[in-house]
């Protein structure tokens, strides 16, 4: 896609039966909201696709250029928004400062 050159991809998998839809439109959110630049610059990320999944049951991945950076299963957990945004801003922009983010 013209003017996504060099920009990753965000993908939240995301369990259909444990309506867990909401939470991952949520995460997509705070991702492109914490990756978007200003107005002046490019974003960081190119886009962010919600993948519902039938089975297996329970699952929440987050993958980022097609790398998996979380996965509640292997975790025992769902990302905290503020450890999501440090795994995510290493793979696309590690030179981000996320400011409240950061701490």
């Amino acid at each position: 896609v013209p003017g996504q050159e060099g920009r990753s991809h965000v993908e939240i998998h995301y369990c259909m039966g444990c309506r867990w839809m909401l939470r991952a439109s949520w995460t997509a959110q705070e991702l492109l909201s914490t990756f978007s630049a200003k107005h002046t610059e490019e974003p960081q990320i190119a886009s962010v696709t919600l993948v519902p999944v039938a089975q297996p049951e329970g699952v929440f991945r987050v993958f980022v250029g097609g790398k998996e950076i979380w996965d509640r299963r292997s975790e025992k957990s769902f990302p905290e928004m503020r450890v999501l945004k440090q795994l995510v801003r290493d793979e696309v922009s590690p030179q981000k400062n996320l400011g409240h983010s950061e701490r």
